[in-house]
């Protein structure tokens, strides 16, 4: 995997459109601020899309990367002691039954797509194109064990890249990244933590609803896993096989191939923040390509955006997972694209003055 190539490859949203966009704002009949947030989010995808005033949202996806993770044996998420499997998850959302899918379609039936990277399961109880970019089955105890091999990582990245492509030629103009699987948010905060240079405690979180006794667990396990962690920081794809494993890796492929093809991208939750993380360590500015739902109360979360100077779009606190946060963003970066499309903007002073002073104007005098 050819990193530096990769990381050349990525160019900021267009600064120029962006600020056409602000001045094209001031023109708009609503004072300057009066709408908030939506101001700078209409900026930011005038600038993505590089056209001011700015298109309609018309086609966005929801993306959820499975995967399991061999560290849930360890006793870290509240899944395992209620028996759920990411299987089960996964299956839920083929199904249309879970959280994500409601609020998809509340959103203007947003469609939804889920894809196995490293299910622990028989790729034949999924349909043929959820399984089409497994790596392998399940990944290995971080806190014992690599993840995955070398091999392993670089072709989950190459998967999630494909799967950027993907999207992109077919017309999705905004991905909804999310995640499934049980322990993932162990392998989100080893990288963070390693990333970020803290300690274990100061990442640990209740992932899927776990008590203080699983809470000591998971925090030994990510202390353990970061002593595996440290002496690979400074090459990004080692570290992914040593603590991230295919799904963190695929999740970082497809954030900087996304970069890379112009596409949007908000972040749903801890997993996606780890792995935008990682790639901010390849492409510094592929950051300018994402923003974040919410915090979801994962410290490793708060940290990483805050490395990244990416502030969440949403206060909601909605930590389900597979990529419901992220859905929720929809209306409002539909409101802040119509907002900046939409509202009548009176004409340029040079353009008033083009063709000498109203004279009429004089007439009083």
């Amino acid at each position: 995997m050819n990193l530096h190539s990769l990381s050349a490859a990525v160019q900021r949203p267009d600064p120029e459109t962006e600020a056409a966009a602000e001045q094209y704002r001031l023109r708009l009949p609503a004072p300057a601020g009066a709408l908030g947030q939506l101001d700078a989010l209409g900026a930011w995808l005038a600038s993505v899309q590089e056209r001011c005033p700015t298109e309609p949202i018309a086609r966005p996806r929801v993306i959820v990367l499975a995967g399991d993770h061999g560290v849930a044996a360890a006793g870290v998420s509240a899944h395992t002691e209620r028996g759920t499997t990411t299987l089960d998850l996964v299956r839920a959302v083929l199904d249309g039954a879970a959280p994500v899918n409601v609020l998809a379609r509340t959103a203007g039936d947003v469609p939804v797509r889920v894809v196995d990277i490293c299910l622990d399961a028989d790729p034949e109880q999924l349909p043929p194109d959820t399984a089409k970019h497994r790596v392998r089955r399940g990944s290995g105890r971080i806190d014992h064990e690599d993840a995955c091999t070398l091999e392993e990582a670089d072709a989950a990245f190459a998967a999630g890249m494909a799967l950027a492509d993907e999207e992109a030629d077919s017309g999705t103009d905004l991905v909804l990244l999310g995640d499934l699987g049980v322990g993932s948010t162990t392998g989100a905060a080893v990288l963070v933590a390693a990333l970020c240079g803290v300690d274990a405690s100061v990442v640990t979180g209740r992932g899927s609803g776990i008590d203080d006794y699983a809470w000591m667990h998971k925090c030994a396990a990510i202390r353990d896993a970061l002593r595996r962690a440290r002496p690979v920081l400074g090459e990004p794809m080692e570290l992914l096989a040593a603590v991230g494993g295919p799904q963190l890796a695929a999740l970082s492929g497809f954030l900087l191939q996304s970069a890379v093809r112009r596409l949007p991208v908000v972040l749903d939750g801890v997993v996606a923040a780890a792995a935008a993380l990682v790639v901010q360590r390849i492409a510094h500015r592929a950051t300018d390509w994402w923003r974040a739902a919410t915090p979801t109360g994962e410290p490793a979360q708060d940290k990483a955006l805050e490395r990244m100077l990416i502030e969440p779009l949403m206060q909601h606190k909605v930590h389900t997972g597979g990529g419901a946060a992220a859905v929720l963003t929809v209306p409002l970066l539909k409101a802040a694209a119509a907002a900046l499309a939409e509202l009548p903007a009176a004409e340029p002073v040079a353009e008033k003055m083009a063709d000498g002073p109203d004279v009429d104007a004089y007439d009083a005098t």
